[in-house]
């Protein structure tokens, strides 16, 4: 079969045949049914076989510090053998040692801190829910209706600034300063048309034609400059 590196040296060692054999803990875990304590002389050869044995297979990443290795080996030094035979080897004993471990302790109140504060969370968020509803309703109305008004209005006053602007532009006052000569021409006329039809009499006539001829030529330098100006 296959050769991995550093095992052309190893030969097979036979598996010890008691009850620790049959434990569900890896077999980095286990030791040798022999051994009393952790570094006792009886397992430092069947520790160094496992040491060197693991050191062939990949590692995986350890997230234990080494104070608090140093701390969990401190509570099991304390233990009988029989004690540490049956955490490898009784699951609940097992269990039940872990969950009495500080750290482990620590880790179960945060996570029980951290489960209490969303399910806080929860809570407040449930009881805002009506208040959204309403804000939501309340937003609904406004775009109906105020929003609906404001938008007319906005639409009309944007109507009257373009009237407003063509009203004002120079096209249409140009227009209309045109059509005030136009205007001041044709009443000019008509004056004359009165004075030969003798319908005024002379006095009048040169009063109200001076006039209107003043305003006449008025507009139409007016008219002049700025369609000048505005070629320019």
């Amino acid at each position: 079969m296959f050769k991995f590196w550093g095992s052309q040296d190893q030969q097979p060692q036979p598996r010890p045949q008691d009850g620790s054999s049959q434990s569900w803990y890896p077999p980095s875990v286990v030791s040798s049914p022999n051994s009393s304590r952790p570094g006792t002389p009886s397992s430092a050869s069947s520790s160094s076989f496992s040491s060197h044995r693991t050191s062939d297979r990949p590692q995986s990443p350890s997230h234990v510090s080494p104070a608090e290795a140093a701390g969990i080996i401190a509570v099991l030094k304390d233990k009988s053998v029989d004690e540490l035979r049956k955490l490898l080897s009784d699951k609940d004993a097992y269990h039940h040692f872990l969950l009495s471990l500080d750290q482990v302790k620590l880790q179960n109140n945060l996570r029980d801190e951290l489960r209490k504060e969303t399910l806080e969370l929860a809570r407040e968020n449930l009881e805002k829910e009506p208040r959204i509803m309403e804000l939501r309703n309340q937003c609904r109305i406004i775009r109906t209706t105020e929003l609906a008004a404001a938008q007319e209005k906005l639409n009309e006053l944007e109507r009257k600034k373009e009237e407003t602007l063509r009203f004002y532009s120079p096209q249409s006052l140009l227009q209309r300063l045109q059509d005030a000569m136009n205007k001041t021409e044709e009443e000019s006329e008509n004056l004359h048309k009165q004075l030969l039809d003798r319908d005024v009499d002379l006095g009048t006539f040169v009063q109200k034609y001076k006039k209107l001829r003043t305003t006449y030529h008025r507009r139409a330098l007016i008219h002049l400059s700025a369609k000048t100006s505005s070629i320019g």
